[in-house]
């Protein structure tokens, strides 16, 4: 069940949160580059929002389902596809960041060496990155693969938040069980943000509460800070919570 807001101006300042986020959405999303080396980043011109995750984890199409479009990052059934650090303008107002995804245990090693050197070169001293979105299968859970990137996130200071994708493949129960586990794992990391999102690209549960959390880091002025030092759009008051509702 969705939470109900305790107040009319809770309930207010979160429609407006959701109206802000649909209408940055809505706007035009563009292919900027995609980049293969650190000496090929662009000029930190916009926000940024990366997100990040393993192979076949659902980020293509999530992307796609956050901007209400079919192809603007390519999806294929065969894990490892994206292997450059891709970047999207959004109405010219936040940049979207499209990570090679980590975890395909057929890449030789000298390719996922090259993929985690590419990732570390893009996050480190990116000071116009806002968040980096982390996702994780609702069927799998935090995996070690994952645990590793949280542990890169924290070593560099970089706030994350865990997205749970594809919670239509999950009952209710086995969801709430992976949420409570997955928010355990994340309260022992300082770099991660205490908010876990549950999202389901073919159903399009999440994605509202999704748009509204990136259009506010949108409009702050300052790099995330933290969860410790919550931005005042990012505020559990104004930002809603993804209702664990029924993915059937």
């Amino acid at each position: 069940m969705t939470e109900i807001p305790a107040t009319e101006e809770e309930a207010a300042a979160v429609a407006a949160a959701i109206e802000r986020g649909r209408l940055l959405f809505a706007k035009e999303c563009e292919f900027v580059m995609g980049v293969a080396k650190e000496a090929q980043l662009p000029a930190a011109e916009l926000p940024e929002i990366a997100f990040a995750g393993r192979s076949n984890v659902g980020k293509s199409s999530l992307l796609n389902a956050l901007t209400n479009r079919n192809s603007l990052a390519r999806t294929s059934n065969t894990p490892g596809r994206t292997r450059e650090v891709n970047f999207f303008r959004l109405g010219g107002r936040l940049m979207l960041v499209d990570l090679p995804g980590y975890g395909y245990a057929k890449a030789g090693k000298e390719e996922i060496a090259r993929w985690n050197k590419l990732i570390e070169d893009y996050l480190r001293g990116r000071s116009n990155l806002r968040r980096v979105c982390l996702l994780i299968d609702a069927r799998r859970g935090i995996g070690e693969p994952d645990r590793k990137v949280m542990e890169m996130l924290d070593k560099a200071a970089v706030v994350y938040q865990i997205i749970l994708t594809k919670v239509d493949k999950e009952k209710v129960g086995a969801l709430a069980k992976i949420q409570e586990k997955a928010a355990l794992e994340v309260s022992r990391h300082g770099a991660a943000y205490p908010n876990i999102m549950a999202t389901s690209s073919a159903k399009k549960t999440g994605l509202a509460e999704v748009r509204a959390a990136c259009a506010a880091l949108a409009e702050s002025n300052a790099v995330d800070s933290g969860p410790s030092e919550t931005p005042k759009e990012t505020s559990p008051e104004t930002i809603p919570k993804t209702p664990l509702a029924d993915p059937s």
